[in-house]
């Protein structure tokens, strides 16, 4: 009777500490525990080195989702050499609207070769001469427009790549903080289940309860486990942190030396170099909170009813990728008028000055001026105009081509993200209101079932696991959500809508879930 009530007091003290692994204080501090075994104590470990590393990143100033992106949006390149680009081609419209140079001719004309004398014949004359070429109708003012339209893209590639600078960078920091979060996750019960391998192998070692060596075995089997999930989420955070320092590092940032080259470049001018703090090569810290991203149009993603195509087009139409396309459409068009130009002649105006030296007898010539008009005719148009209106149609076409293409692969990219949206909302309340709960009563039913020797010390392991994995599940389902968000961002940019129809997704996620919970009653009846 006595050592009955031994190995329950042992076996009730084994369920307290397997019971704050069961719970939600995971979250707290676990430095140093001490767990009574009757008459004897078991110390705790002292903090591990994985902890003190945790700690460490933890201390080091935070790389927000804001700040990332602000950052990479700043030290991109990309936006100075698109800028050069815009100055290059705005420069050369200007030079396109002038007339080309005059061509001066200077020459000795009619020379005598029997003497080289000058005043020897008549006809021979110093000959100073100028010719002014006029371009084909209106060449000059449709060259100048052309470039001036293929300028006017450049503004809305850089808008555009500010957004795409956006997903991809908002999408390695959030992929980055999934990582972090796990380690912290895996960490915060690595402790507990070190807690619980002692206990067991205390247990064992009484030679009391139900406590088997395999047990001891399991326990330290799913320890080293955690140990390489770690190893291995370390090593992933490592990459994302890799692609993520060449965005937000200013290293090698380029200079532009010619006055007013950094300016003009629409991004936020506040926004110091990143600190010095976050430019080490590993070890960001990304802070404890995953940001909520605002929806553009949430009412259009979120209604019941998929929206056609053509309605959609007027979201995309002012997207500036496609903006962008329309100028360069524009432009091509130009080019076809510039191209038909070819049909008119082109005009040149010379004119000449002939000075003459005096006669053998002294007798003084009259000077000569001259002057005449040079122009082509096109009279054979088949084998040169022609073609050359041809192609300039073929390019104006092409380019039609690549914004039906562009506007194609958007609409394949909404209704990709709408759809993986609405599943992941649903798999997010899923798992919030029914799956996490339910695995949590499952891991309390098997704590249960053991202390009434119904149960197993393995399958208390397998269910804490169980808990841990589907935390880790849900975080990346929450994650998923803000990168789908970030996806469908990008799609709206520019639309009037996106500006003013900016709806939280907790609406959207009550009304979710509440469909959940009327679909499982359904069931239940």
């Amino acid at each position: 009777m006595f050592t009955l009530k031994i190995v329950n007091k042992r076996r009730n003290l084994l369920s307290v500490t397997i019971l704050s692994l069961a719970c939600f204080s995971v979250y707290a501090q676990n430095n140093r525990t001490t767990v009574g075994l009757g008459d004897s104590e078991v110390s705790h470990r002292e903090v591990s080195p994985r902890e003190i590393s945790s700690r460490e990143v933890s201390r080091k100033a935070v790389l927000s989702f804001g700040q990332a992106i602000k950052t990479a949006q700043k030290n991109d390149p990309w936006l100075t050499g698109n800028l050069h680009k815009q100055q290059a081609i705005e420069s050369m419209s200007n030079v396109a609207g002038e007339l080309p140079d005059p061509k001066v001719s200077l020459g000795l004309a009619n020379l005598p070769l029997d003497g080289f004398d000058f005043s020897q014949e008549g006809m021979t004359q110093l000959k100073v001469g100028i010719t002014q070429m006029f371009p084909r109708g209106d060449t000059l003012d449709l060259k100048k427009r052309q470039l001036r339209t293929k300028s006017e893209a450049y503004p809305y590639q850089r808008q555009n790549r500010q957004a795409k600078v956006a997903v991809t960078v908002g999408g390695l920091w959030l992929d980055a903080y999934r990582i972090q979060q796990c380690i912290e996750l895996i960490q915060k019960n690595y402790s507990l289940f070190e807690q619980l391998v002692d206990v067991a192998e205390a247990s064992y070692s009484a030679a009391l309860g139900t406590t088997r060596q395999q047990d001891i075995i399991r326990s330290q089997l799913e320890l080293t486990r955690l140990e390489d999930r770690l190893d291995t989420l370390a090593q992933q955070k490592n990459h994302f942190e890799g692609q993520l320092f060449q965005w937000v590092s200013d290293f090698m940032t380029y200079e532009g030396e010619g006055e007013g080259i950094s300016k003009g470049v629409s991004v936020d001018e506040g926004i110091g170099a990143i600190d010095s703090s976050l430019t080490g090569l590993h070890d960001f810290n990304f802070g404890t909170q995953i940001p909520q991203i605002e929806l553009f149009n949430a009412e259009l993603i979120y209604a019941q009813k998929w929206i056609k195509p053509a309605q959609l087009v007027k979201y995309f139409s002012k997207h500036p990728s496609v903006m962008a396309l329309d100028k360069k459409i524009r432009a091509t068009k130009t080019g076809i008028n510039l191209a038909k130009q070819k049909y008119q002649p082109q005009w040149a105006v010379n004119a000449s000055y002939g000075y003459r030296a005096d006669d053998l007898t002294g007798k003084s010539r009259a000077d000569l001026f001259s002057v005449g008009v040079t122009f082509d005719l096109p009279l054979f148009p088949e084998n040169r105009q022609d073609q050359e209106v041809k192609s300039a149609i073929s390019a104006a076409e092409a380019v039609k081509t690549d914004k039906i293409l562009l506007l194609r692969k958007m609409l394949s990219a909404y209704l990709s993200a709408k759809g993986r949206l609405l599943r992941i909302n649903e798999r997010k309340a899923l798992y919030k209101h029914k799956l996490l709960p339910q695995i949590i009563d499952q891991a309390e039913a098997s704590l249960t079932a053991y202390n009434n020797d119904d149960g197993d010390f393995s399958e208390v392991v397998r269910s804490r696991i169980a808990v841990l994995n589907t935390e880790i599940d849900e975080l990346a389902i929450e994650v998923e959500l803000q990168k789908i968000i970030l996806e469908l961002n990008y799609l709206f940019i520019g639309s009037s809508a996106s500006s003013v129809e900016k709806v939280s997704s907790k609406a959207m996620m009550q009304t979710i879930s509440q469909n959940i919970m009327a679909k499982t009653e359904i069931k239940r009846k």
